[in-house]
């Protein structure tokens, strides 16, 4: 996977951000979304989208599109690279492939001491019970 070639298949669109601001929130649109078609790419083989789609289930639509927001800062520029810079990250963390689990057993000296301390505790409460007569 090579990050420059799926950066130039990012679509961009430059939104006016939500909330108070008075007259320039208003007026400029620093917003900035971007969209990644993961099934019409070519940049990924088959495997990584597979392994993408396994991975971020819950970030992509139905349509398989990837779409990230950032209103952070007051300008358009900024916001794109903060954007690129989180969808970069994202990419990277979801084509991680997660290590195998190997299945271990206690060992012998743990399993030994774990009884033996089984043993002592059950001894010392069997003391607390009143003796028989």
């Amino acid at each position: 996977m090579i990050i420059e070639n799926i950066i130039k298949e990012l679509n961009f669109k430059a939104v006016r951000s939500s909330g108070s601001g008075g007259q320039h929130v208003n007026k400029v649109s620093s917003k900035v979304e971007l969209f990644f078609d993961l099934q019409n790419s070519s940049a990924l083989a088959e495997e990584e989208k597979e392994l993408l789609l396994k991975n971020l289930k819950s970030k992509f639509s139905k349509e398989h599109i990837l779409i990230l927001t950032c209103d952070e800062s007051r300008s358009q520029h900024k916001n794109k690279e903060i954007v690129i810079k989180r969808f970069v990250k994202l990419m990277t963390n979801g084509l991680k492939v997660p290590k195998k689990r190997k299945p271990t057993k206690p060992s012998k000296s743990s399993v030994k001491k774990r009884l033996d301390k089984k043993k002592k505790q059950a001894y010392k409460k069997a003391l607390r019970n009143k003796p028989e007569i």
